[in-house]
């Protein structure tokens, strides 16, 4: 496997400038774009997979966004939502020279496909996946990422930086450890002491913990808007025993806004990875479909 080019972009906030990074596979000069958008606390390189599965046909795109990876962390933590990570991917597009692109999206990185794809009046995106995440956040899924979420941990090895990682990760169904070490390498950073520690700005937590009731309705109430207002064709997967994706919220989706069409993954939870063969295979046949 060939290894990804890093590029950085400068990126507007309320109180300067930060630089949001982006690994680029396949070629430079390759109109067709696809972006892939990680989750919550993970960065780029998890999509090093299926970016080289799909390098044949597109330059794809994987950023670390703020805060995570390779890119700078915000110095207002407030700053650490989704309208922020949209604007900063508008940015992003705009350097890359995309009129319109393909879009994959995991949890977080679904929100801000599902975001940027509302915009008008001219669509930036022409075909959407959303990995396992919708409109609707469950109270009992958000309290179980919140667990872990910002906690300052270290380790003495990468193996054993592994095995915390896999036990928090479970539900991303089942990995060999070879495939899961090299998931995890990118997520770790050397720590001043000579162990290791993850690759993310503590602070992304602040908004989510500080998060009441109705801050929540009003977040839900502005991703149901941003969803009734995508027009592409949507693609939504779903891991069958996800706790961030209920079957019903699913199901809704598929009979709203632009009515996804909805593919399940047995014995995976949230999220899944994109990296079996079966995932990719999905994914592909909706991005190459005519």
């Amino acid at each position: 496997m060939n290894a990804p080019r890093l590029h950085h972009v400068p990126c507007q906030n309320s109180t300067g400038l930060h630089r949001v990074a982006y690994w680029e596979w396949g070629d430079a000069a390759n109109p067709r774009v696809l972006v892939c958008v990680h989750g919550l606390t993970r960065q780029g390189r998890d999509f090093d997979v299926l970016a080289a599965a799909m390098s044949d046909h597109y330059r794809v795109v994987c950023p670390d966004m703020a805060g995570r990876g390779e890119s700078d962390r915000l110095p207002n933590p407030a700053e650490y939502v989704v309208p922020r990570y949209a604007a900063d991917m508008v940015t992003v597009l705009a350097r890359v020279d995309a009129e319109t692109v393909h879009w994959v999206g995991t949890s977080m990185g679904g929100l801000i496909g599902m975001v940027v794809a509302s915009l008008t009046p001219k669509p930036l995106v022409s075909k959407l996946v959303m990995n396992d995440v919708g409109p609707v956040l469950p109270p009992q899924a958000i309290a179980r990422i919140g667990a872990y979420l910002g906690v300052p941990l270290r380790w003495d090895s990468i193996e054993q930086a592994a095995d915390y990682l896999w036990s928090i990760s479970k539900s991303f169904g089942p990995h060999s450890r070879e495939q899961w070490m090299a998931l995890t390498r990118p997520m770790l950073r050397p720590a001043d002491d000579g162990g290791w520690k993850l690759h993310y700005d503590p602070a992304i937590a602040i908004p989510f913990k500080t998060s009441t009731p109705e801050s929540a309705a009003a977040f839900e109430a502005s991703l149901w808007a941003a969803y009734d207002s995508v027009r592409c064709p949507t693609l939504l997967l779903r891991g069958a025993d996800s706790d961030l994706l209920t079957l019903g919220h699913a199901q809704a989706m598929t009979q709203r806004g632009p009515r996804a069409q909805l593919h399940q993954f047995t014995g995976v939870g949230h999220a899944p990875t994109l990296i079996a063969d079966d995932q990719i295979k999905r994914v592909r046949e909706f991005l190459l479909a005519a």
